[in-house]
């Protein structure tokens, strides 16, 4: 069932899974507000029964990164360019990107469990894209690249949590710094990646691991993740509580003793 299809996004839905699609190949998935807009609109309409969310993109590249016509005088129809906004005060700006953070910001919401599906070039704000997700299986071709400090920018779409908590504080810096290219050899062996495979079986791997998420109960998954989520900002005396009291939990629902 298609429940969008606009503006290089596409968001269907099956039984317990729901996939967004990526589907400007032409453009090799080049992003811009338009499309930020209709990926926090496919995160609106994912339906309460969704346990697992897919995003994948068509064509070779998962998402070249910022659409370059951002970087013209006059910018996308209808839309601020980058001097317009240069020129706004301090909290239009902010609300501007922060309209922008919409689309990477529901991804991690702890009743889903989100795969980013990446093949091909991931930069800049592709490579932030994948980075909101969860999880990232990614094609044996797949090269990350965060180019925003090379543009004299910086990475504002939500990538710098996620990364410096996957590959730590001096890698992030360094592969932010310096704008390199990270391959899938290095993005397996570093975290950024899940699992790694051939382009061919791409798809097939991203099926074989929502099947075994889907095999566990779905609130053990959803109270997993919170607690995992959780963990960076706690104590160990902390989280060794806030375990105790997932599983308090757990143990009464499945006992069927209520408050």
């Amino acid at each position: 069932m298609t429940l969008l299809d606009k503006d290089g996004v596409q968001l269907t839905v099956d039984d317990t899974v729901a996939t967004v699609t990526l589907n400007n190949p032409a453009k090799r998935n080049a992003q811009s507000p338009a499309l930020w807009r209709a990926l926090a609109e496919a995160g609106q309409l994912v339906p309460g029964t969704v346990r697992v969310v897919v995003l994948r993109a068509e064509g070779k590249s998962f998402s070249a990164g910022l659409d370059r016509q951002a970087f013209t005088p006059e910018g996308f129809d209808g839309e601020p360019s980058f001097l317009d906004m240069a020129r706004g005060s301090d909290s239009e700006l902010d609300a501007t990107i922060a309209g922008y953070q919409d689309a990477f910001t529901w991804w991690r919401r702890n009743d889903i469990v989100s795969i980013a599906a990446v093949q091909g070039h991931a930069v800049g704000a592709g490579f932030q894209l994948a980075l909101a997700c969860d999880l990232r299986v990614c094609a044996d071709d797949a090269q990350f690249a965060m180019r925003e400090t090379s543009l004299g920018l910086v990475p504002d779409l939500t990538g710098t949590h996620p990364l410096v908590g996957l590959v730590g504080y001096a890698r992030a810096l360094e592969i932010c710094a310096t704008g390199r290219f990270v391959h899938a050899e290095e993005a397996e062996r570093t975290g950024l990646a899940n699992l790694v495979v051939p382009g061919a079986e791409l798809d097939g791997a991203v099926q074989d691991l929502a099947a075994a998420l889907l095999a566990a109960p779905r609130d053990a998954v959803i109270e997993t993740k919170a607690l995992l989520r959780g963990a960076v900002d706690r104590t160990y005396e902390e989280q060794r509580a806030a375990e105790r009291a997932a599983q308090a939990r757990r143990l009464r629902d499945l006992a069927g003793v209520t408050d």
